[in-house]
């Protein structure tokens, strides 16, 4: 019996139909190995994973493996979206055994949840130097039938090496000068200079690094560390791995020149690239960091927004082409012949010199990814504008890819702080809107009752999977951005109230945090991981929103985890920059104060946009006036208005500047 049709995850639903028998991770399922005497197979992927659904079609939906499957294994599927706990233990496992990972994830336990056997992605037929997926599972049947003392020396051997190694400790001391510019050189030298971003294929959207490179230069000055961002940015912008039509960014990029994207579209990636154009723009007043920080802001509201006001996780990479079958790309891509069918012969010549569509095609069957190549030249703006629209209106009525209308807390988290601090900079007061509806329903729906966070829900009902480091961080960090632009003091309440269980909860000795919490599920190895994957680490992200409540509140607790935490960026920023961007910011943050701006004054006036838009790294805004104003903001104590005029007071490292009315004074004191 397939057990998934009563599950809130939408990737799981995928499943529900399947033949195969497949249970939801839990209790009840090793409980039934057991019973049986029988080992667990692991499917661990996601919604929008195009190689889980090409596994899926080919083997969880052919009948002859599903009962293969069904007789001699406890099928248990995960979407690792809602279990980042789970599929973080098993991917060590597997990176461990393996060298690599990826999505699916295929592995194979014992009854006590103890791996013996790992892999990805398995073709139905062998391929490549690959076996089949059904000789993998005959292969596994044999070794626990006939060689079961092997079989557990293996497993145990991998859970000792897991659990064996060391804890990630905090550090000693925290990330100061040499270690932030020790970063920069490592930054430097893995960066593509003809082609923007750090590496070679595939390449991935670097949010975090960036806006570690904007910190740094707006504390530092450091031409070089903008020259990267920007050009960076430029890049993607201009790339197949932005959709030149609707906005938003794809995953990521299959070549390192941005042109071939691997199409699905995250809610975290386009969050965070929101806010780094956003920060760009504030950076260097660039009108494509402007308009590519809009349309993404727009497109996550258009296409992203769910009826009860948080964000889907994702949308697909496959949707139906024109002969019917489902392809990676089939939304987005062009061929001449579409051109001309939309635009006529003139506009569709034209269309094609401006997004680099060739007859060729950069893509699959002569199709081609829209992109602005750079030798397009000259173009004519306003043409170039009536084509995008004609195109997408046309694009429109082509089948639309799937959608993964789950809420993941951490992610809207991400996005509330994208939107809020957009909608200021660009007097978009409907951004801030959705940025505060998105923030009601995780305290709605997410904390409810229980005065924890759920790491998922759907259609307005909280999932049954507790909230990980990253939601508490990521979600605080939300609630301050939301609390610095709309002066609306219960959103520094909220984040000071989750950050206090991050403190509780997921704090270890010497200032080291953890994935889950104390009395979190115990699986084989408690997860703890600070380096940035497609999103900022648990980690460092709760690292960011301590050090930020501790700004706005003076709280000693917070700052002194805050900077517990950022030892490990002291120990790891210099040695792998790419993958703690995100803890590199922070430490930004930390070697500038963060300045504390308390603006007595009205709520969207002239000096609380001037603070907004302050470049000093990680500074804390708040903004109101009247004898209440101190109640929803500790810093707004005792800050009079001077002369009977809005003022703004600057304060770091326990010292403050006299206060100022002028909001040109204001901008100096915050330009980095």
């Amino acid at each position: 019996m397939n057990r998934l049709a009563g599950v809130t995850s939408p990737y799981l639903l995928q499943h529900a139909d399947n033949p195969v028998d497949w249970w939801p991770w839990g209790p009840e399922a090793f409980e039934e190995a057991k019973r049986r005497d029988v080992p667990v197979l692991l499917s661990v992927g996601y919604s929008a994973c195009h190689w889980c659904h090409v596994m899926a079609h080919e083997s969880f939906e052919d009948d002859t493996v599903a009962a293969y499957l069904n007789a001699h294994f406890v099928p248990v599927k995960v979407d690792r979206e809602e279990r980042p706990d789970v599929d973080a233990v098993y991917m060590e496992a597997v990176q461990a055994a393996t060298g690599h990972g990826g999505w699916p994830m295929t592995v194979f336990l014992t009854p006590d949840a103890e791996p013996f056997y790992f892999g990805t992605y398995f073709p139905p037929e062998p391929r490549h130097g690959s076996p089949s997926f059904q000789q993998v599972l005959e292969g596994v049947v044999a070794a626990w039938s006939d060689r079961r003392e092997e079989v557990a020396e293996v497993a145990g051997r991998i859970v000792a090496d897991l659990a064996g190694r060391s804890l990630v400790r905090g550090g000693d001391g925290v990330p100061g000068e040499q270690e932030t510019a020790q970063a920069l050189l490592g930054l430097t030298r893995e960066y593509d200079e003809q082609h923007g971003g750090f590496g070679g294929a595939p390449k991935f959207p670097p949010s975090m690094a960036v806006e570690f490179l904007l910190r740094h230069y707006a504390r530092t000055g450091a031409e070089g560390a903008l020259q990267m961002a920007a050009d960076t940015c430029s890049a993607m912008a201009r790339g197949g791995i932005y959709d030149q039509l609707g906005g938003g960014f794809a995953r990521y990029s299959v070549d390192r020149e941005w042109v071939i994207p691997h199409f699905e579209k995250m809610l975290y990636d386009n969050a965070l690239l929101c806010r780094v154009y956003a920060h760009l723009w504030r950076t260097t007043g660039s009108d494509e960091a402007r308009r590519i920080a809009l349309e993404t802001a727009d497109f996550m509201v258009r296409e992203l927004r769910t009826a009860e006001g948080g964000f889907a996780s994702a949308l697909d990479a496959d949707s139906e082409g024109a002969d019917g079958r489902h392809v990676e790309g089939a939304f987005y891509v062009w061929t001449p012949d579409q051109l001309r069918e939309v635009l006529g012969e003139e506009d569709a010549a034209f269309a094609a010199a401006c997004f680099g569509v060739t007859e060729k095609g950069t893509f699959e069957e002569g199709a081609s990814v829209l992109r602005l190549p750079e030798d397009s030249g000259p173009v004519d703006a306003v043409r170039v504008a009536d084509v995008r629209a004609r195109l997408l209106a046309a694009r429109e009525q082509r089948p639309r890819p799937g959608r993964d209308d789950k809420v993941v807390a951490a992610w809207n988290g991400l996005a509330i702080a994208a939107l809020a601090e957009t909608g200021a900079y660009f007097d978009r007061p409907d951004l801030v809107e959705r940025a505060t509806e998105a923030a009601d329903l995780l305290v709605r729906v997410h904390l409810g009752e229980v005065a924890r966070l759920t790491r998922t829900s759907k259609d307005g009902r909280a999932g049954d999977n507790a909230g990980v480091l990253e939601d508490y961080g990521d979600v605080a960090e939300g609630f301050l951005a939301l609390a610095a632009v709309t002066g609306e003091g219960v959103w520094l309440e909220f984040a000071g109230f989750l950050l206090d269980i991050v403190l509780e909860q997921f704090t270890g000795e010497g200032g080291q945090l953890y994935d889950t919490a104390h009395d979190a599920e115990r699986l084989i190895r408690r997860p703890q991981d600070p380096t940035d994957s497609a999103t900022p680490a648990g980690w460092t992200a709760a690292a960011g929103a301590l050090l930020g409540y501790a700004a706005y509140t003076g709280s000693d607790a917070h700052r002194t985890a805050a900077e517990g935490a950022l030892g490990v960026v002291k120990a790891l920023g210099p040695r792998a920059p790419r993958f703690i961007g995100w803890g590199l910011a922070v430490a930004e943050a930390l070697l500038d104060g963060p300045r504390e701006v308390a603006v007595a004054g009205p709520v969207g006036g002239e000096l609380h946009r001037t603070a907004l838009l302050g470049r000093a790294p990680g500074a804390v805004v708040a903004a109101g006036e009247g004898p209440g104003a101190g109640a929803e903001f500790p810093l707004l104590v005792d800050r009079p208005l001077v002369d009977g005029k809005p003022a703004a007071y600057v304060c770091r490292h326990f010292v403050c500047d006299a206060p100022t009315t002028d909001a040109g004074e204001l901008a100096a004191k915050l330009g980095g």
